[in-house]
């Protein structure tokens, strides 16, 4: 059993002025995945140039931020904020949602990959191999933060941990560290080994489905060991709004798998 290490969220501080641990993992995600999307993007068949993957970058970012806000007061606290409107914009008090900010990427690849006459599906898929990095990035700095701790753990766990901040010497998992490993490690071992087969990445869509269906697993699966949210319990059928969020995306995805391979197989029967 162990107790959680008491980290200072903030890394470096310059006068007023502090760099976050979160904010380093967000920054460091978008750099290292916009380094990795630079080098997918030019491997057979090309979906795009490296210029157009730089300017794509700060659509991403809006999408991620603008998405993961609206996402996170639509899906958690909507009567909250629907009270305390001027409490909208304080992103630094946190509270992003990941789906949220799924979307607000889709809606950012859909308007970008319109504007530049690109194809929506093959972009999309070179955008989803790097994103669990970011996800692995994120769910460490939560750790650090000591925040979204886990669900009471049984005696025979090794790795319990006790958390202080929750207000309780109750041994819990340390679902950040279980999070960053499925929803993050595990996935992206995934998806860049698939993204290795040229045949999969001939197929307009496949990586993208497969990472919305892997993430919809990953999530559901290790909400199991996290804390609900205070405010919000057990949802229906004894759900968290997490796995009621995530559930969906693994059919979706499953769809989204499907529709590339029936597309790909149409192709070739038309060029036989």
């Amino acid at each position: 059993m162990y107790v959680w290490p008491h980290f200072d969220p903030i890394l470096v501080k310059f006068g007023p002025f502090a760099i976050h641990y979160y904010a380093l993992a967000y920054i460091t995600a978008l750099v290292v995945g916009w380094r990795l999307m630079r080098r997918l993007v030019r491997e057979k068949p090309t979906v795009a140039t490296h210029e157009q993957v730089d300017d794509f970058l700060s659509w991403a970012t809006l999408g991620v931020v603008l998405g993961g806000r609206i996402g996170y007061i639509l899906f958690y606290q909507p009567v909250y904020f629907l009270h305390h409107l001027d409490r909208t914009y304080a992103v630094w008090d946190g509270g992003m949602s990941f789906h949220g900010g799924l979307i607000g990427v889709a809606v950012a690849i859909l308007i970008y990959c319109h504007r530049r006459g690109l194809d929506p599906w093959q972009f999309a898929d070179r955008v989803a191999v790097p994103v669990p990095i970011g996800l692995f990035l994120g769910r460490i700095a939560n750790f650090i933060n000591g925040e979204l701790w886990g669900r009471p753990a049984p005696a025979w766990f090794p790795f319990r941990m006790i958390y202080p901040q929750s207000g309780s010497d109750v041994p819990r998992y340390p679902s950040e560290l279980i999070e960053a490993t499925l929803e993050g490690l595990a996935l992206f071992v995934v998806l860049y080994t698939v993204s290795r087969s040229e045949r999969i990445r001939s197929q307009p869509g496949y990586l993208a489905g497969l990472f919305v269906m892997g993430y919809g697993i990953a999530r559901t699966t290790a909400e199991f060991f996290r804390q609900p949210d205070w405010f919000l319990g057990y949802l229906m059928f004894g759900l968290t709004m997490g796995q009621l969020l995530s559930i969906p995306m693994i059919v979706i995805g499953a769809v989204m798998i499907w529709r590339a391979r029936r597309a790909a197989r149409t192709q070739t029967a038309l060029a036989a």
